[in-house]
This record gives C-alpha cells, sequence and structure tokens, in this order.
C-alpha cells in the first residue's frame, strides 16, 4: 500500500470541496472495497477524506411517503429497518443475500453503490485493463468470461457492477442525492446514475470529481410481492451470476430488475409490460440485444429460469 494523507471532514460542502481541490483525494467510510484495492495498488489515493462523522447515518420518512436513506447507514442497519422490511422488502432481501455479516456491519449505502467490479483481469494487475489504465485493453475479452457481462457491453469493457443492493434500488426506482464541490445539491435517477462502459468504462457512475453521495431516497411503496432471487456458485459470500429483483402485483404486473448481466443494475420497463406474458416474454425483451461470450452464454436462459421461478413463488402466494 502506498502511503497516503488523512483527514477527516468537518461538513458535507467542506469534504466535497477538499476533495475536488486535491489530486488523488479519495472520499473512505467503511473501506470494505476500497482498503481492499489499496492493498493491491489498484487505487492509490494520495489523500483520504474520512466522511465517518458527517451524520448521515440516518434512516427517516420524506414528506411524500417514502424514505431517506443516509448515505452512512449500514448494510446491517438498513436491511433490519423496520420500514425497509415492510415495505420495501426487495431491498432488505438483497442486502442480505450480499458479503457477509461482519461486512455488512461496516459497508456503507453509498459505498455499497460505489464498489467496483470483481472483475478477475481487474483485480489480476499484470492484466491489462481499461479500468484500471485507460486505453490499455481488456483481457476479459477473449479471455474467462464466465462471470461477466452479456448485455451493455463494449469493445473495451464487459465487467459487471457487483452490488446486489443496486440491483434492488434501480427496481425501487430510488434517487441519490448528491452534494458538489461548489456547495449545490443535485439528486440523480438510479437509472442514470452506473454508466455503461462505451469507450470510458473508467468512469463508472454520473458523479463529478468531488461530488460527494449524501442519500438514496425511496419513493413511497408500490406494494406487490418483493422477491430477491441471488444465483450463485456457492451459498453464501459470493457474487451473483445472475439476480433477479422483483416487485409482482396480483394482477401480474411489476417491475423486474437484473444483476450479474451488465456494467450497471439492468432493468426494462418495456420488458416489464410483458409480465402478464411469464417469465419468457419478459426475458426476450430484456435481454434482446445481448452478446454473450461462449462460456457466460448461460446467463441468458438463466434469467429466464430464475424469472420464472420467481413469478411461481408469488403465484402460489
Amino acid at each position: 500500500m502506498k502511503a497516503f494523507t488523512y483527514e477527516r471532514a468537518a461538513s458535507a460542502p467542506d469534504a466535497a470541496a477538499r476533495a475536488a481541490s486535491t489530486p488523488g483525494a479519495k472520499f473512505i467510510a467503511g473501506g470494505t472495497n476500497l482498503l481492499d484495492l489499496m492493498k493491491l495498488e489498484i487505487e492509490t489515493p494520495g489523500h483520504l477524506i474520512d466522511v465517518n462523522g458527517l451524520g448521515f447515518d440516518r434512516i427517516e420518512k420524506t414528506d411524500d411517503g417514502g424514505l431517506r436513506i443516509g448515505a452512512l447507514v449500514s448494510n446491517t442497519d438498513l436491511a433490519a429497518d423496520m420500514t425497509v422490511r415492510r415495505h420495501y422488502g426487495v431491498l432488505s432481501r438483497a442486502l442480505l443475500a450480499g458479503a457477509s455479516g461482519q461486512l455488512r456491519n461496516k459497508a456503507t449505502t453509498a459505498g455499497n453503490l460505489l464498489q467496483r467490479t470483481r472483475c478477475p483481469y481487474f483485480y489480476d494487475t499484470n492484466q491489462p485493463c481499461n479500468k484500471r489504465t485507460p486505453g490499455a485493453g481488456c483481457a476479459a475479452i477473449g479471455g474467462v468470461a464466465r462471470q461477466l457481462a452479456v448485455i451493455g457491453t463494449s469493445d473495451a469493457c464487459i465487467a459487471t457492477h457487483p452490488s446486489d443492493m443496486a440491483v434492488a434500488m434501480r427496481a425501487l426506482d430510488a434517487t441519490v442525492e448528491t452534494i458538489t464541490p461548489r456547495g449545490e445539491t443535485r439528486a440523480i435517477p438510479i437509472a442514470d446514475f452506473h454508466r455503461l462502459p462505451g469507450e470510458t468504462p473508467h468512469i463508472e457512475t454520473a458523479l463529478a470529481a468531488g461530488e460527494l453521495i449524501t442519500a438514496v431516497t425511496l419513493p413511497k411503496p408500490v406494494g406487490g410481492r418483493h422477491v430477491y432471487e441471488k444465483v450463485r456458485d456457492r451459498a453464501s459470500y459470493a457474487f451473483a451470476l445472475v439476480s433477479v429483483a422483483a416487485i409482482v402485483h396480483k394482477n401480474g404486473a411489476g417491475r423486474v430488475a437484473v444483476g450479474g448481466v451488465a456494467h450497471k443494475p439492468w432493468r426494462s420497463e418495456a420488458a416489464e409490460a410483458q409480465l402478464p406474458d411469464g417469465a419468457r416474454a419478459v426475458a426476450s425483451r430484456l435481454l434482446a440485444d445481448a452478446r454473450p461470450a461462449p462460456d457466460n452464454a448461460f446467463k441468458i436462459p438463466l434469467v429466464e429460469r430464475t424469472l420464472a421461478a420467481i413469478l411461481d413463488e408469488t403465484r402460489a402466494a
């Protein structure tokens, strides 16, 4: 790990301004992903700004009947919150499917959204990776791609976003609240927050330099049956091959977001309109533009089968 300097932020505007004006600065909260990347020298920040003391650790109801989740709320506390469990069950289930209990105790809401890919070529500094070094090439293309993306890819990157929480947030139409280095606030729909790789896979979110996440807001509850199904190589502490966050109503309508298949949580409202027609119709529309590699083409039928199991479960309830 390379040497770095450290400070504790006094306020959110100050933290954002310091991050924007200090070369190589990064925010740190739980550090569950950043510290690992620093040890491997994939991330080499020269300065860390600790935001843990900024008070963004509360879950509060909003005036319009929704929920405001502070950026520093731990994954454990968010999953256990009674309002979340009762009205946003897909989110609680997604959080409990991620990582381990010890990591969930430290990992934060904002950090979960910002975690970087677990692509093995990104983590292997002996391999070229456009995420680590723009323009270096992508060793994953033509390599072992079993865990990697099948849709929304580019000739520069086929990595997936690893978050379970983000998939549920996408199904819930969450909004990410931020503060900029100029002290201005912004609200970014979760659909626009994560970027597809294109020719710049190292630019992973819509955040500007120094912009700090302060909260995530959820609209008022939509009802329905909430299910999160995660298919992985082992029963715990593993990232998704495919995950499906679904909210299904008695009339067959609902919402579906998929993880493990793209650079961001994958959702298509046009595909959701076909939920009454069954899992095959939804999956065909949802993944119509898929470009799988030979060793991850199984993800396409796996999405359909996972969704079919969810629909069977919700009909039987």
